[in-house]
């Protein structure tokens, strides 16, 4: 009762979204998968669980354990490779009987952690820190970085390998070490990015030599992304283009990943034009709320996870929306407590619960 009562807006929006997310499925499950309906209920049911046992847990404790939840997380991704079941060419979930459990999604979880103990470390009772510090605390988030990186790329799930830098660079960002930093990488990255454009445009042999068939096909479906070629997507713009302002009250034409990584698509396609702004209304005022709440958080600590949490939110509606619209790559992202899946609801169930532990345990400022 405590937990709700201080927590009250955001039990709100989990209902918002547990509406809207069982209002699409109750629809999509009868062109595709009848029981999906009720297995999102399922997944919604052991989020809901994990949020009581993380609110049971002082959150200090919880960043103390951070490592150990890094280092577990970094074992299932590489067990992945040799044990994983290959699902649409992708090693990205271990399969129990009917359950399929994605690694990745927690790792996400795990990095937060780990980079908000690490970076309050290296800023620990002082406001600013030394170059050589922040060379240090650089060089230690990018180790941290670069192994999950790896395994991930591998699998290959290039979208979770995106949101493990955008997590990390978004965290070094509210920091508060020197802004030079992010101009010295974002020079460096346009320097490899154009070598790298350079051999796969011009010297596809030797690209092919360097990285292999599989990662020069991968960078094509990435590059290409504009040509709007394959029926996955066309038929996602035709659905989302022909749902006018009010939808068809179902899907009109089969798309693969309707219920995971289109699911955008079949809630506008069902619920139209209006139904769409909506949950973009509803996405925006839930990060504004979380941007709120930092603000308010007096805990640097605090602030570096909820920045992290709300950065990785951003990452993946924009992305999911975009490239259902034909805005952005394909590259396999679930759009936050919609999509349907048991790793995607309760790895974002629990990072909620992580938000109201500080929000319910952390001193408040007043705003």
């Amino acid at each position: 009762m405590k937990i709700m009562l201080k927590n009250k807006e955001l039990f709100f929006f989990l209902f918002i979204f547990l509406l809207i997310s069982l209002l699409t499925l109750s629809k999509n499950s009868l062109f595709i998968y009848k029981d999906l309906f009720y297995k999102q209920i399922i997944w919604y049911l052991i989020g809901l669980f994990f949020i009581y046992i993380i609110n049971k847990i002082n959150i200090k404790k919880i960043y103390n354990m951070s490592f150990l939840f890094y280092f577990g997380c970094l074992i299932l991704l590489l067990l992945l490779l040799f044990l994983g079941n290959k699902i649409n060419g992708s090693k990205s979930w271990f399969s129990i009987g009917n359950i399929s459990i994605q690694p990745s999604e927690f790792m996400k979880i795990s990095l937060i952690l780990f980079n908000s103990f690490i970076i309050h470390h290296f800023f620990k009772n002082r406001e600013k820190i030394g170059t050589k510090k922040e060379f240090m605390l650089i060089i230690t988030l990018l180790l941290i970085l670069i192994l999950p990186s790896i395994f991930t790329f591998l699998q290959p799930d290039t979208g979770a390998v995106i949101g493990y830098f955008v997590i990390t660079f978004s965290m070094l960002y509210i920091s508060g070490i020197n802004r030079k930093w992010f101009i010295f990488f974002l020079v460096l990255f346009l320097i490899i990015l154009i070598f790298f454009l350079f051999l796969y445009f011009f010297e596809q042999n030797l690209f092919i030599n360097i990285f292999g068939t599989n990662f020069f096909y991968r960078i094509e479906r990435v590059v290409n992304w504009q040509s709007k070629s394959g029926m996955q997507l066309n038929n996602s713009l035709i659905s989302i283009g022909s749902s006018g302002l009010f939808g068809h009250g179902k899907i009109p034409l089969y798309f693969p990943e309707s219920e995971t990584d289109f699911v955008f698509t079949s809630f506008i396609s069902i619920y139209g034009l209006l139904g769409g702004i909506f949950l973009i209304i509803v996405f925006l005022l839930f990060d504004l709320y979380i941007l709120k709440l930092i603000k308010k958080i007096r805990n640097k600590e605090d602030q570096y996870t909820l920045f992290g949490i709300v950065t990785l939110f951003v990452y993946h509606q924009i992305e999911e929306i975009g490239m259902t619209l034909g805005l952005l790559p394909i590259i396999g992202l679930t759009l936050p407590f919609i999509s349907y899946g048991g790793s995607s609801i309760i790895s974002s169930l629990i990072l909620i619960g992580i938000l109201m532990n500080i929000n319910k345990k952390r001193p408040i400022s007043r705003s």
